[in-house]
């Protein structure tokens, strides 16, 4: 036996000297050394041997097992060591070529009227409030002196979920929420941004989702002279210092008296152009005294609390202060749109 394990192991070393890659040296420690290789045949006959005759064929197969194995492994090393040199042969970085443009991101021009708005606001000491885009009836509409057979309710074409339920319209029910959260405490001093949604047309001025940020401002001795000196403040700090407002009487179901409120064309200062049809003004929102109705609701007394509120489309603020003449721009992600105010 002891011939027999010489003799492999001659033989193994010799056929080990003409490997030619990883795999055929695999394949020959399998045929040798593995469960089923030619060493592990040779010891099963050891059981036929003397008590005095194993110890000594135990040590010969050792040897020859570790002998094989040694050469093995300095080829497996020498393998690893080519495969590791021509990866990183192949993976050589030119430090003299000039880099490659990174091209960085930046915040969507909406986004971006949204901040600049909530900044003024914060400002002005005003607190950012949230709610749901799913709403109740009642706080979309009824809480804001819409009842159920109100015919304002036209106005606003609506996607209804269930019979209660709806996606919101505005962002009002965000004041009547913040209100009831108070507890009839004042000052209440809030902006309430969001996507809402209406059953609108799809052009260039209007959109089924947009986006809203709206106002309220509850608390004793609350004036119209106060609405009027906040929303001056507001855009000329949004269009610039040169910017007047001035305010229209109309009609909202949740405030009274109610007001339009233009601005100086932002592209002629006033002067008329094609974009304010030679007016020299641009409606920009809506605002107005909040209804007793809805302070009520809110959890105020109206004999002893006043407040007023305004809205404004963030889609409309921002295609003025752009210069962008439809509204869909801002939703096609077209990069070459979306490009020119990542300076902005």
């Amino acid at each position: 036996m002891k011939e027999r394990l010489e003799g492999l192991k001659l033989e193994a070393l010799q056929e080990l000297k003409q490997v030619a890659s990883q795999g055929e040296l695999n394949d020959l420690r399998i045929k040798y050394l593995g469960k089923k290789g030619a060493l592990t045949e040779i010891l099963r006959g050891m059981g036929g041997l003397s008590a005095e005759e194993r110890p000594i064929i135990g040590q010969v197969a050792n040897d020859v097992r570790a002998a094989i194995e040694e050469v093995i492994a300095e080829k497996q090393d020498a393998y690893e060591r080519a495969e590791t040199e021509g990866r990183l042969r192949a993976e050589t970085i030119d430090v003299t070529l000039p880099g490659r443009p990174f091209q960085q991101g930046s915040i969507h021009p909406l986004n971006k009227v949204i901040q600049d708005i909530e900044d003024i606001f914060i400002g002005m000491g005003y607190t950012v409030a949230e709610g749901p885009e799913v709403e109740s009836d009642y706080y979309n509409f009824e809480a804001l002196n819409l009842p159920k057979d109100h015919p304002a309710r036209d106005m606003q074409d609506s996607f209804y979920i269930t019979e209660e339920f709806l996606m919101r319209t505005q962002t009002s029910p965000v004041q009547i929420r913040t209100m009831e959260a108070r507890k009839g405490e004042a000052p209440v001093k809030i902006i309430c941004p969001g996507r809402v949604y209406r059953r609108d047309d799809d052009d260039a001025t209007h959109s089924f989702q947009f986006h809203q940020i709206e106002g309220l401002v509850v608390d004793r001795n609350i004036r119209m002279s106060d609405l009027n000196g906040t929303l001056k403040q507001f855009v000329q700090e949004m269009f610039g210092k040169q910017t007047q407002i001035r305010l229209r009487p109309s009609f909202f179901p949740f405030t009274e008296p109610s007001a339009e409120v233009d601005v100086t064309c932002v592209q002629c200062g006033g002067n008329g152009c094609r974009v304010c049809k030679q007016t020299g003004w641009l409606e920009i929102l809506g605002a107005g005294m909040v209804h007793p109705n809805v302070l009520i609701a809110g959890g105020f007394d109206p004999e002893e609390y006043s407040g007023f509120a305004f809205g404004m489309g963030v889609e409309r603020i921002a295609m003025l202060k752009y210069g962008v003449d439809d509204i869909r721009h801002f939703y096609t992600n077209d990069l070459r749109f979306l490009k020119q105010f990542s300076s902005k």
